[in-house]
């Protein structure tokens, strides 16, 4: 097989450092923290994307991974995304630091309590959360292959459209105007 050579320069393109890295535009600062940590973890760093950006995307390094992209998801202790759902997508995680719990299915009822370099991998349809349940700061690694990873693939349960409405009424159309849907399980 050949192979193929690549100059200092070329590969340059394909690292990521990570103090480099950051917070992902998509999460609207006009939007109040407390709605946002349902839908986000507290900080998103891209570090793979797609060749063709999407808001999810958009600040990384790296593109062109075979439609892999990756994201670190940075959590306070207590804190990490609601129950939601890939409609295409593979969702894979690994803890990089600290301890998170995962729940699955469409009421969250199986869990599981992940800790240092621990992986589980979602199949597309399944719904999960995942929060960080250690006492620092914790980074899960998150992988999505499959398909496009965009504001489309991901649904949202009803029951964060609640939470979102709790903090403001109405405010869940700002999360339905970027795309989400709050249709999991249903």
């Amino acid at each position: 097989m050949k192979t193929i050579r690549m100059t200092q320069e070329e590969m340059r393109k394909r690292i990521s450092r990570f103090r480099e890295l950051r917070a992902l535009p998509i999460q609207n600062g006009g939007i109040p923290e407390k709605a946002r940590d349902v839908v986000y973890a507290r900080k998103l760093l891209s570090v793979i994307g797609l060749e063709d950006k999407t808001p999810i995307n958009a600040e990384a390094p790296i593109t062109g991974a075979a439609g892999m992209t990756m994201t670190l998801a940075v959590c306070p202790p207590g804190q990490g995304p609601g129950l939601h759902s890939h409609r295409r997508t593979y969702e894979t995680f690994t803890v990089m630091k600290g301890r998170f719990e995962v729940r699955w299915n469409d009421d969250g009822s199986e869990r599981a309590v992940l800790e240092l370099y621990d992986t589980i991998s979602f199949p597309p349809g399944v719904c999960r959360a995942f929060r960080n349940i250690g006492e620092a700061e914790g980074i899960l690694q998150v992988i999505i292959t499959g398909g496009v990873h965009d504001m489309t693939d991901i649904d949202f349960s009803a029951n964060a459209k609640d939470e979102i409405e709790a903090v403001r009424p109405g405010l869940a159309a700002e999360f339905e105007k970027v795309g989400f849907t709050f249709t999991a399980g249903q």
